[in-house]
């Protein structure tokens, strides 16, 4: 249905923890949770870029992406915006490459390019032929040391992202739901805002502002280059300490959010007129950042609510209720705490209040009834599958590896974070429904039509 794909279009799970390594080390687990360990490589250089390679021959193929640790929770509130602006400015040129030519490049070598931002992160990745492996690394090297911050580039680009966020916010049905739920959600933590930003701010921005944001972030000791495919290690290295070794180190302070959001006590309860036919339901409950146990159980929880033509929502509410056209469940993985998302859409003719009910209604069997065994069982294997899908591509594998890494410290957790879920038991789900499933702990919006 639309209304996900809109909401996990918007918001991408990333962000990055960057660790010294003064070592090479390449990483062999005793025992992986999955068959055919994903081996890799990493190792810092001088200037503190954080490099993991891995080395797949399968396909002529390779993917080289870089992941910044910068997303909109680092942006100043007055100047909201800037790193998805960034998104868009870096493909700009450089010094070195013509303006407007930075697409064309990749594309007439046979590959592929694009970006995305979120909250923690901002990530650039290029698919290339690996005969072409050199021309991503100079390329992603002109992007973090010679990119073109100009009066030019700015101005284009204002408009690009203004037209951006309109066509997403307002002329996109239920468009609005993630900058809604997040701002009736947080009050102190930048996750108040989400990473379009606001049009107002950059548009007041000066190009000396730009300038800093690029010095500030765009550093090699900000980010992490990773490489899966068809590569020869220890030749890409060598190209790597050609194109980036030289990249001096950044001298500016990173900003690190240090705003604790205040536990919720009372639930945060709007009205959102939009242009829809259909009303919908949207339920935002504060979770645990990604990587806690508790976060692991609440993940398995929506996915056992939502997941599939047989999860609990769908074969209720959707299919023998008929109070919602759709009705789903996700928690957003965010480097602090986040949020899960309930939402459904109403079937034609049933009031908002209904579907809340029955929403609130699988929420309280979750609380009260432990789920079977087998359903237990079916859901594990979804949580598994889901885990090994994630790493059939090699554009999937570099970006993991570097998720997982600045997330973690950890990039071996792409062979052993399936262990994490697997050690969630049925008691520990009905906990979390218990604990986060609460009134006080959540955001409830209607969306209504504007007629």
């Amino acid at each position: 249905m639309k209304i996900k794909s809109i909401l996990l279009s918007t918001v991408l799970a990333g962000s990055s923890l960057m660790y010294a390594q003064t070592a090479t080390k390449t990483a062999a687990p005793a025992k992986p949770a999955q068959s055919g360990a994903i081996k890799f490589t990493e190792y810092d250089l001088p200037n503190g870029l954080h490099v993991i390679l891995h080395e797949d021959h399968s396909t002529p193929i390779v993917a080289v992406t870089v992941l910044y640790h910068v997303g909109s929770k680092n942006e100043d509130p007055q100047r909201t915006g800037f790193a998805h602006f960034f998104e868009h400015l870096m493909f700009e040129g450089s010094e070195n490459i013509g303006r407007g030519e930075y697409m064309k490049l990749i594309q007439n070598a046979g590959g592929q390019l694009n970006a995305n931002t979120s909250f923690d992160r901002t990530f650039y990745y290029q698919v290339v032929p690996s005969n072409q492996l050199e021309l991503g690394l100079w390329m992603e090297a002109e992007r973090m040391l010679h990119a073109k911050v100009d009066s030019i580039g700015v101005e284009t680009q204002r408009k690009v992202v203004k037209e951006e966020l309109k066509q997403r916010n307002e002329n996109t049905p239920y468009g609005s739901i993630l900058n809604e739920t997040f701002g009736h959600a947080y009050t102190v933590h930048p996750y108040r805002w989400t990473p379009g930003g606001s049009p107002e701010y950059i548009n007041k921005a000066a190009l000396s502002e730009f300038i800093d944001f690029y010095k500030t972030f765009y550093v090699p000791n900000n980010a992490t280059l990773s490489i899966a495919g068809d590569i020869n290690v220890e030749e890409t290295k060598k190209m790597i300490a050609k194109y980036y070794g030289s990249i001096p180190k950044g001298t500016k302070a990173i900003p690190r959010p240090t705003a604790v959001e205040p536990v919720k006590t009372a639930e945060v309860r709007d009205t959102v007129l939009d242009n829809i036919q259909l009303p919908a339901v949207v339920m935002a409950y504060h979770i645990p950042a990604q990587g806690t146990a508790d976060y692991y159980a609440v993940n398995m929880l929506t996915t056992l609510l939502s997941q599939g033509k047989s999860s609990r929502m769908q074969k209720s509410i959707v299919d023998k209720q008929q109070k919602a056209l759709f009705a789903g469940a996700f928690a957003l993985p965010s480097e602090d705490p986040g949020l899960a998302l309930m939402f459904g859409i109403t079937n034609m003719g049933v009031a908002p209040t209904d579907l809340e009910n029955a929403m609130n209604e699988e929420f309280d069997k979750v609380k009260k009834e432990l789920i079977s065994e087998e359903e237990f069982q079916k859901l594990k294997n979804q949580i598994e599958n889901d885990f090994v899908n994630a790493n059939t591509k090699m554009a999937g594998i570099a970006e993991n590896l570097a998720n997982y890494q600045v997330y973690f410290k950890d990039a071996n957790l792409i062979n052993t974070e399936i262990n994490r879920f697997m050690k969630v038991t049925r008691e520990e789900i009905q906990k979390a429904a218990q604990k986060y499933l609460t009134k006080e702990n959540r955001v409830v919006l209607y969306y209504l039509p504007k007629q």
